[in-house]
């Protein structure tokens, strides 16, 4: 029967992909027998309930193989219909090329990506670990499930397994288990030519228990290693399976043509011969459905657990009243009455002050009403100002909710994914604005799967200085702005960042890029009045009678709009300074709105310390940006924004210009 189990998956995906004529067929005939040991014996999951709390999470970390999934989806009693399968990488199909969350029931993480996936399953097992040592109480463990993850050649050589792997090691994430599919091809061919590290190696340096040498191909040497890894509560566990590619396919098992194309007609039909299959193509013999479905275990594993988180919730009724609102992903009632009383306290600081230690103030005043915050810095806490008074630093082996995660920019993004799949956290990660280059391709994902993942950027633009033309980003944020549902907010000052971080708190379906100064920023004179304004993405700060012109500003350049604003006003020249820190939330808001904020008659300039491209959506092509063009310089702060003309007088020069236009 466990042959015939894993030739069912072999079956759909050769199939699904031959009426596709797309797909990668490779892979998941060749894992059939690890997923048949892991999914038929291990996994603890409903297919009835797919977002059950306490369930495993499976990631398909080479999401390439993405049959594989929906094959075992469907074969376990997901709502995942024949229908689907046969529909593979169609739109709307519910089965796309690569696994997508929320598209799929049972898709815990889109992958596809190499490397993301496994970063991703580092977050759900550092969350469930962090959460078992906050919740769990003795004889109540209601957070107890593993991680597990199938990863190919591709994913180890992509950089982010290392800084991943490299964390979970150190952190003893010991409910993550990896299976390596050691198949030795990728899409050029065999691998050894480019890929000849010791990987069992490797993983035993980062600290993980390293099962070596297991027959992909045997389900009960895959199930003997599960149980080993099972019983190792201080390690990470990588079992690494020999496999052939394609297995199944006599005529191209075990060669790089089997990868990525349809078998074709002639053989998927010596296939079947060789493997005995009988059925009809989409058609799974009943023996085989019934070994298959579990949806009646799954039942029982969850009302197992239901019983014993309601005996917790009587003994312990405040953590599990905490403990649900959390995994909801709900936030306290009485949040913005908290940030309201904050923004009264900051607005009346008139000292100026950097937006990255204003967003520690922030911090320090939502922390004690957000325990779910779990946030770090890549090596920058004392810079990134990431750490707030209440929090607690992460360590192996103890609890804490600020994390260092060491030079591992893109690999703490995926991770910060991957908690925010998981649920219980609100996470975020700070680095240097111009490093969200190496983290993008994360950034990007969590957009794409509509996560709240808060990414905190500091020293933005030529305002940092000395430090010259590498770490100034002058192209960074309009690039970010450019990706679809990332919210990107540059404040101007406390008040501005308060509202910045409630804001992207509050978005629940979407990450949030904060982009913060380095240097001092003077108070704009705000009250708690305009919160509501500021969260609107851009509003009037500053208006004048019968305003001739328009001034558009963000961050560090808005204080330089308001000095403009007086120039022109001793001209005799009346303008409109409007602070815009989200242009995504300002191009959300209605159409009546924006048009009274930005008058289509009113000539319109823009400043911001960044390429200017972006601004032109704002300004038209009669309007005046001043931006950079160009790369920056090594010199201090106020010598470089007088040496790009990034200045006051600058301003004022293109209001005049376009008033006489």
């Amino acid at each position: 029967m466990l042959a015939g189990m894993a030739n069912a998956i072999r079956a759909l995906s050769m199939d699904a992909v031959e009426q596709a004529q797309s797909g990668h067929p490779g892979a998941p005939m060749g894992m059939a027998e690890i997923a048949v040991s892991l999914w038929g014996e291990h996994l603890k999951h409903n297919p009835t309930d797919p977002g059950w709390f306490d369930r495993d999470r499976f990631v398909l970390s080479n999401g390439h193989g993405s049959m594989l999934i929906y094959a075992l989806l469907h074969l376990t009693g997901y709502n995942l219909g024949m229908d689907a399968l046969k529909n593979f990488r169609q739109l709307h199909s519910g089965t796309p090329g690569h696994p997508e969350v929320d598209e799929t029931p049972g898709v815990e993480t889109t992958t596809g990506p190499l490397g993301q996936g496994l970063g991703n399953a580092v977050g759900m097992a550092l969350a469930e670990k962090l959460l078992a040592q906050e919740f769990n109480r003795d004889g109540y463990a209601i957070v107890d499930h593993y991680t597990w993850v199938f990863a190919g050649d591709g994913c180890l050589m992509e950089g982010i397994s290392h800084e991943v792997c490299s964390l979970a090691g150190t952190l003893g994430l010991s409910k993550l288990i990896v299976f390596y599919d050691d198949n030795g091809i990728s899409i050029d061919g065999h691998v050894e030519d480019w890929f000849t590290d010791n990987t069992p190696q490797r993983f035993a340096a980062y600290g993980w228990q390293v099962i070596e040498g297991v027959d992909g191909h045997d389900t009960h040497a895959v199930h003997s290693a599960i149980d080993a890894a099972k019983t190792n509560t201080a390690q990470p566990t990588l079992i690494c399976c020999k496999t052939i590619i394609g297995k199944g396919a006599p005529n191209k098992q075990g060669g790089h043509s089997v990868h990525g194309a349809p078998l074709g007609a002639e053989e998927i039909a010596a296939s079947r011969k060789a493997l005995g299959w009988d059925a009809e193509p989409f058609q799974i013999p009943d023996a085989i459905k019934q070994a298959w479905d579990a949806r009646e275990s799954g039942k029982q594993s969850q009302a197992a657990w239901q019983e014993t988180f309601d005996t917790y919730a009587k003994t312990h009724p405040d953590l599990a009243s905490e403990f649900t609102r959390r995994m909801r992903g709900e936030l306290p009632t009485d949040l913005a009455q908290k940030v309201r009383e904050a923004a009264n306290t900051i607005a009346a600081d008139d000292s100026k002050v950097a937006t990255r230690k204003a967003s520690q103030t922030a911090l320090s005043a939502l922390a004690p009403h957000l325990p779910e915050f779990l946030g770090g810095s890549a090596d920058l806490t004392g810079s990134n100002l990431t750490n707030f008074k209440t929090c607690t630093q992460l360590k192996p082996g103890e609890w804490g909710n600020h994390i260092s995660w060491g030079v591992r920019e893109f690999g703490m993004a995926a991770t910060l994914n991957g908690v925010a799949l998981h649920g219980g956290y609100l996470p975020y990660g700070g680095t240097f604005l111009t490093f969200s280059d190496y983290s993008r391709n994360a950034i990007r994902m969590a957009a794409l799967m509509k996560r709240r993942v808060i990414h905190v950027f500091t020293h933005d633009s030529i305002g940092l200085g000395e430090d010259g033309p590498t770490h100034q980003s002058i192209e960074q944020i309009p690039s970010l702005r450019l990706i679809p549902n990332l919210d990107v907010w540059r404040p101007a000052d406390g008040l501005e960042t308060l509202v910045a971080w409630h804001a992207s708190v509050a978005r629940a379906n979407g990450p949030s890029a904060l982009a913060l100064s380095r240097q001092g920023l003077p108070n704009l004179h705000q009250d708690a009045d305009q919160l509501d304004d500021i969260a609107k993405g851009g509003y009037v700060l500053a208006d004048a009678d019968a305003p001739q012109a328009v001034i558009i500003a963000t961050g560090s350049e808005v204080h330089l709009a308001l000095k403009a604003q007086i120039k022109l006003k001793e001209q005799g020249i009346a303008t409109r300074v409007i602070s815009m820190p989200c242009t995504q939330a300002f191009d959300r808001q209605s159409e009546a709105y924006r048009n009274a904020v930005l008058p289509a008659n009113l000539p319109r300039v823009a400043i911001e310390a960044a390429q200017s491209d972006l601004w032109r959506k704002y300004v038209g092509l009669e309007g005046e940006v001043i931006g950079i063009n160009r790369f920056g310089e090594s010199a201090p702060a106020d010598v470089l924004y007088t040496h790009f003309g990034i200045t006051a007088e600058a301003l004022v020069a293109s209001v005049e210009r376009l008033i006489k236009a």
